[in-house]
């Protein structure tokens, strides 16, 4: 049964990749034939198919009530996005940080994690509860309120995106056309390889976990994050490979405010998210690495090999706390 579910486990995250894909290709031919521009499409279609397979997770643990998971993907996703996705990109080749991204993205994305922080975490740490809680307890709870909360946030944060691009048009990019009839096919085949890979996923993800005494924390953080975020990865070695990076820090923030915005807004909406103990800890190392990345990317416009090779220790190292506590 245990051979099962790994199979299960590694076919859902093949399903999940090769669906955002369909999707991403499906929907961006056909924007452009319906004279969508090529920047718009970069802000909201791709983005949103690379952040698919973590959505399709979370909002399925969510109507499954693994709430643990539902929480721990989003923010294990982010913290990977940033040490793992940016690190390898940065050993590889320095990664060149646009100045908008410095001055917009970033502090967005860092006040948001903030602000759910805020909500979930700060209570039980002002009140003195924390240090007494165990791993597993709850800490607090993302209830709806906040998840519409943050959905107005995405909805307002992807508006402004589309004034600007329109405001600043840049050169656009050339997109494959289709026949309407096979981009509504790769759509409807990545929406249902996404769905039917999101079940698969947290279905195996919760009995490997309970099989081998893990948490449903510690394994929504360290496999379920790494096998959602596998199309950011791969997409970003073979940029970084190519020398094309310029784009890398863009994508890495972009998803992961829409992951905090939109994938934790859309869960929490179905239904409250726990919030143990484990989550909160998790919480404040994503604040900290946002932080330190930003302060990479402010120092040199750039993120070089050295502070690439100090993000995948820093990746290792809260890993292991991760396994350890």
């Amino acid at each position: 049964m245990l051979a099962l579910n790994v199979l299960l486990l590694v076919v859902g995250f093949a399903a999940l990749v090769k669906g955002a894909d369909f999707f991403v290709d499906g929907a961006s031919a056909l924007a452009k034939i319906f004279k969508v521009s090529g920047v718009i499409i970069g802000l909201t279609v791709i983005s949103m198919g690379t952040s698919l397979p973590e959505l399709a997770v979370s909002t399925s643990a969510a109507l499954r009530g693994s709430n643990e998971i539902a929480l721990s993907n989003v923010v294990g996703s982010n913290i990977f996005n940033l040490l793992v996705v940016l690190g390898v990109c940065a050993v590889i080749h320095a990664v060149p940080v646009d100045r908008v991204i410095i001055r917009r993205d970033f502090p967005i994305s860092i006040l948001i994690a903030v602000l759910v922080f805020a909500v979930t975490g700060v209570p039980s740490i002002v009140s003195g509860k924390l240090p007494a809680l165990a791993m597993a307890d709850n800490a607090g709870m993302v209830y709806r309120a906040l998840g519409l909360t943050l959905l107005v946030l995405f909805v307002s944060y992807i508006c402004y995106l589309i004034y600007d691009a329109k405001k600043h048009p840049t050169e656009e990019e050339e997109i494959k056309t289709m026949p309407l009839w096979k981009c509504a096919l790769l759509i409807i085949a990545g929406v249902a390889l996404i769905i039917a890979g999101g079940q698969a996923v947290v279905k195996s993800a919760v009995y490997i976990a309970q099989t081998f005494g893990m948490t449903e924390t510690l394994i929504g953080l360290t496999v379920v994050a790494l096998g959602t975020s596998l199309p950011e990865l791969v997409t970003s070695i073979v940029a970084a490979r190519k020398g094309e990076v310029e784009m890398a820090v863009g994508n890495v923030v972009g998803s992961n405010i829409f992951n905090i915005l939109f994938i934790l807004g859309v869960s929490s909406s179905i239904h409250p998210v726990a919030v143990n103990t484990a989550s909160v800890y998790d919480m404040m190392i994503l604040i900290a690495v946002s932080v330190m990345t930003w302060i990479f990317a402010i120092r040199g416009k750039s993120i070089g090999r050295l502070g690439g090779a100090v993000m995948l220790l820093c990746y290792i190292a809260a890993t292991t706390f991760a396994i350890v506590r």
